[in-house]
C-alpha cells in the first residue's frame, strides 16, 4: 500500500520499519505493561521514491533524528494506543517528507531606493544632533 505525500512522491509503507516501544507519559499502570510508544524507521538514502533533492532536504530538516546511516527515525508517543502512536508517527513522516518537497525560493538582491536612503541619512543626522546635545556644558 502507498502512502501519499504530494502528486509526485508516494511512498510504499514496505520502506517504513516500525517497533513498539514502552511509552512515558499517560497510561497509568499501563505504561509498565503495555508496548504503546512507536518507533517508526524511514531509511532516506535508499528510498527509491524520494527524488534526490528532495531527499537531501529531507534530510537536513531531519537534524539530530537522522542516524549516520541515512535512516529517519520518528518517536510517537503522545497517545494512550499504538493506533494512535502510529497514525501519528506516520503523519509526522509526510509532513516532513512534504515541507522537503517544497523548493526553496532564491531571494533577488535588490537595491534601497533613493528615497529610502535619503530618509536614513536624514535620520541618523538628527540622531547625531540628539547626542551632540548631550554633551557637557563648559562655563567660559
Amino acid at each position: 500500500m502507498m502512502i501519499f505525500v504530494t502528486p509526485e512522491i508516494s511512498i510504499d509503507e514496505a520502506e517504513l520499519d516500525e517497533s513498539f516501544i514502552r511509552a512515558s507519559g499517560p497510561g497509568g499502570q499501563n505504561v509498565n505493561k503495555v508496548s504503546t510508544a512507536v518507533q517508526l524507521r524511514f531509511d532516506v538514502r535508499r528510498s527509491p521514491n524520494l527524488p534526490n533533492d528532495v531527499a537531501v532536504r529531507l534530510m537536513r530538516l531531519a537534524g539530530s533524528r537522522l542516524t549516520s546511516d541515512g535512516v529517519l527515525v520518528l518517536t510517537a508517543q503522545s497517545h494512550r494506543t499504538q493506533e494512535r502512536n502510529r497514525a501519528d508517527a506516520r503523519e509526522r513522516l509526510v509532513e516532513l517528507i512534504a515541507k522537503a518537497a517544497v523548493r526553496p525560493v532564491r531571494r533577488r538582491a535588490t537595491k534601497p531606493t533613493l528615497g529610502s536612503k535619503t530618509r536614513r541619512l536624514e535620520s541618523k543626522a538628527v540622531r547625531s544632533g540628539i547626542k551632540a546635545g548631550r554633551g557637557r556644558v563648559r562655563d567660559d
